[in-house]
């Protein structure tokens, strides 16, 4: 006859089978949408070989590229670490010290259900659907929401203006832009605030990203390879690129974009 800690630990046991069992379905699935998007992007790359004239799908094949590897750098080092730890706490249960073994499976299912929500929210991202089903702001608030929960970092975005719905495609180079920031400052800055400012003035969408991390020399105009593709992008939006910086103050991103011009609907 079992008794209440026997039972108990029987239950949470069958209980994490269960979630790493649906884990894996959800981990097969992240992969088969992967590559369906990988199989797509490849597409996308034989018709701008055969068109040389769609600076924009250029840009966009190479924002794809980098998601895939944010991707798998994410699975990678997050989701396969508490993974790891998770089969670890099971492939050492000691069913003779029954209190910590109890506290063992607690402790696995509880990571194993952060590495399901993380596969989650990387599925929302993993491609322009956010944008396509949300807009540019909404996509934003998840971004900054997901970067709050590093809890590295306070993070303010605000939203001032007559806002105005762009075309996906544009809305989704921008959303690159405002990712392609975060992490030039996550890398470089050692900063502990962002502010990401968005103002419709009617004919521009000025948007600012703000950190007060270590700051460079701005005046001698070397921009590493993040920072010339926040240009490069700017620039097929027909928009202004501007940086300034001061040491040990900050780094202040500014993007103007023209409405019209990015937008038939308006």
């Amino acid at each position: 006859m079992f008794n209440k800690i026997d039972q108990s630990i029987i239950i949470f046991v069958l209980t994490s089978l269960l979630l790493i069992l649906m884990l894996v379905g959800f981990i097969a699935t992240i992969i088969y949408r992967y590559q369906q998007k990988q199989n797509a992007y490849f597409k996308d790359i034989e018709a701008l070989k055969a068109s040389h004239e769609n600076a924009l799908l250029h840009a966009q094949l190479e924002m794809q590229e980098q998601t895939f590897q944010n991707i798998s750098r994410e699975i990678h080092d997050n989701i396969g670490q508490k993974l790891t730890l998770a089969k670890l706490h099971l492939n050492t249960l000691n069913y003779s010290e029954k209190e910590k073994t109890l506290q063992q499976v607690i402790d696995s299912v509880d990571m194993i259900s952060e590495a399901i929500n993380d596969l989650t929210d990387i599925s929302r991202s993993m491609s322009s659907e956010i944008i396509l089903n949300n807009g540019l702001i909404k996509a934003l608030e998840f971004e900054a929401a997901q970067l709050k929960k590093s809890g590295i970092y306070s993070i303010s975005l605000s939203i001032t203006g007559n806002t105005a719905f762009l075309d996906a495609a544009t809305e989704l180079v921008m959303f690159r832009i405002v990712q392609e920031a975060i992490t030039n400052i996550i890398k470089h800055a050692r900063a502990t605030a962002i502010d990401i400012r968005l103002h419709y003035t009617g004919v521009l969408l000025v948007m600012e990203i703000n950190d007060n991390g270590k700051g460079f020399n701005s005046a001698e105009n070397q921009y590493g390879t993040g920072l010339q593709n926040i240009q490069k992008r700017a620039s097929i939006l027909k928009g202004k690129f501007e940086i300034s910086s001061i040491i040990n103050t900050g780094t202040k991103f500014k993007i103007e974009i023209p409405l019209y011009e990015n937008n038939t609907a308006v």
